[in-house]
């Protein structure tokens, strides 16, 4: 296994602030790219983490790693198209703000559009933890960070 190292605010805010670029679809074809999906996912786990995004470990493009129910799921390119009126305020932390938690609200459900690791189109809804977890990991392909929206 091929652990990545995750970029803390601490050594790189500068990387971690920039807005991500749209991944191309035809590099799926490459299995250096495919390696480096696999090894998303792995360090997400191997970092006890729940969610990862690209910019975190160097690469400044729109790839997220979730966890879904024990499983890594790869969203690329991925869109959030709704987004409940219900919001909800939990606890967060961030593999890349180590030691670091604070109350930030969310959208209870969301819909979103993406490619999986395969390049084909998915529409999916999400709600509650899955929900949260997916809109963190969509803050930081923006440049967002989860200590920018801390409930006061």
């Amino acid at each position: 296994m091929a652990r990545l190292s995750v970029l803390t605010i601490q050594k790189n805010e500068k990387f971690l602030r920039q807005t991500s670029k749209d991944f191309d679809l035809s590099l799926l074809n490459d299995p250096s790219w495919q390696s480096f999906l696999k090894d998303l996912a792995e360090t997400m786990y191997v970092a006890d983490g729940v969610g990862l995004a690209a910019p975190q470990v160097g690469q400044s493009l729109r790839l997220i790693a979730v966890d879904m129910e024990g499983e890594a799921q790869i969203m690329i390119n991925p869109k959030i198209t709704k987004k409940s009126w219900l919001q909800t305020t939990a606890e967060e932390g961030c593999l890349s703000v180590p030691k670091f938690y604070g109350p930030v609200k969310r959208h209870k459900k969301i819909a979103v559009e993406f490619f999986d690791k395969k390049g084909q189109p998915q529409k999916k809804s999400y709600r509650d933890i899955e929900a949260r977890v997916i809109q963190h990991e969509v803050d930081h392909l923006d440049g967002v960070l989860f200590i920018d929206k801390l409930v006061k």
